[in-house]
């Protein structure tokens, strides 16, 4: 960096937040304080978008994005989990700000060269299609903070914002208090899970950019005490650990050549939990190398309906890492150079260039027998449903991957692996 040039710079939070069959946290309300920054929405509707229909084109180049992230953001020895949706949510906020050629490499990253304005509407479009509803939430927020005086935001930067991504656009002193009220929005947003993102604020930082996705779905069929036993699992280091497993029969059964898995639906059928266990002659980390946007999907399509008796252990973690060098990797370089990035569409600044610091990723995850409000274990009559004799067997007692799909495109909100139940 050159020492004389003054440094300002954007800072991207993607905060993700999986909540996963915790039946004290659903339909529950969470008082948080209010947030004392000025919200500049007050001044600033929405104008109606037009919809692009979500084809191939952008499954396929969405595909793609969330598994090469994935690759590349997972750490080889320990659990992981990411969220693709929310880390292109947040970059795509972001690049409405870009020009040129940092625009260009952050469209060939998110898009494959698609323009900025045609993922603005797909993105639009998917997430206000995905379903939200009891038992079946699924909550996307954003927000966009900048300092007051230093930084002046462009009013189409802001428009666009609050046209697609719906943005809560807040001006702030960024002191103190700022600091409390970021944390603030970051609390009512995740139902209290995450309740602190910011420690303090740099005299060099200018503008956040905040997107914050919380999942808490319930289980389709419940899991009951007598489907709760103790068993060993081998953890990526072959280190025997306790857990506890859950079971239960699935009717939809994954397997190729290298892996088996099940699909296991959340209520309402909107949103599955995907199981990917390798084969035992191949680890983990040598099958997540192989795996492609296309490859994920078409496993998930060919799944065969058949009964399936699933072992899943219950496992609890949280996951946070910084983006910057595999965005770099990816080919997004300019964005983060403070002689060379281009977000002159963002605003103006007094001060000097603007370039991205960091692109920060939160996650937290929680899966447990709890999840259905009431009912029992649906049985599946193998008689009546032409189900085989002899059932296939998923026992996930070592390191798997798993997503969270959304059941009408196959792609990923959530992808993660499980190493070790001791994280």
């Amino acid at each position: 960096m050159i020492p004389e040039l003054k440094k300002l710079f954007t800072a991207i939070l993607s905060i993700t937040i999986f909540i996963a069959m915790l039946m004290n946290i659903t339909g529950c309300s969470f008082p948080t304080s209010k947030v004392q920054a000025a919200n500049l929405m007050e001044g600033i509707k929405a104008n109606p978008v037009s919809e692009k229909n979500i084809d191939e084109k952008f499954i396929n180049n969405t595909a793609d994005f969330s598994i090469e992230i994935f690759k590349k953001l997972i750490d080889h020895k320990k659990n992981s989990l990411i969220s693709p949706l929310s880390v292109m949510l947040a970059l795509a906020m972001t690049a409405n700000g870009a020009d040129k050629e940092t625009l260009s490499q952050m469209e060939k990253v998110l898009g494959k060269n698609m323009p900025l304005e045609e993922l603005n509407k797909y993105l639009y479009t998917y997430v206000m299609k995905l379903p939200n509803e009891e038992k079946s939430k699924l909550n996307i927020a954003n927000s966009i903070w900048f300092k007051e005086g230093d930084l002046t935001p462009s009013k189409n930067f802001l428009q666009a914002n609050a046209d697609y991504y719906g943005a809560d656009i807040f001006k702030a002193a960024f002191d103190s208090s700022t600091v409390s009220d970021i944390n603030n929005w970051v609390k009512s947003k995740t139902d209290g899970m995450i309740d602190k993102i910011l420690n303090k604020i740099g005299p060099e930082d200018v503008m956040y950019l905040i997107n914050a996705v919380a999942f808490d779905a319930e289980w389709e069929t419940v899991y009951e005490k007598h489907n709760i036993y103790e068993d060993v699992f081998t953890d990526i280091n072959g280190n025997k650990q306790k857990a506890e497993f859950m079971k239960s029969e699935e009717n939809f059964y994954i397997e190729d050549e290298e892996v088996i898995g099940f699909i296991k639906p959340y209520a309402k059928n909107h949103y599955s939990f995907v199981v990917i266990l390798p084969n035992e002659n191949i680890s983990v980390n040598e099958y997540i190398k192989t795996l492609t946007g296309e490859k994920f999907i078409n496993l998930i399509k060919n799944a065969k309906t058949t009964l399936v008796h699933a072992s899943l252990p219950k496992f609890k973690y949280d996951y946070e890492i910084n983006l910057n060098s595999t965005l770099e990797s990816l080919g997004m370089k300019d964005a983060f150079s403070p002689e060379k990035a281009n977000f002159t569409k963002l605003g103006t600044s007094s001060v000097g260039n603007i370039f991205i610091s960091e692109v920060l990723h939160k996650t937290f995850i929680s899966v447990d027998e709890k999840g259905t409000k009431a009912g029992a274990v649906t049985s599946v009559d193998m008689t009546s449903t032409g189900m085989p004799v002899n059932p296939k067997i998923v026992k996930l007692d070592r390191p798997f991957v798993y997503a969270i799909i959304d059941n009408k495109t196959n792609l990923p909100i959530f992808i993660g692996t499980v190493m070790s139940i001791k994280d």
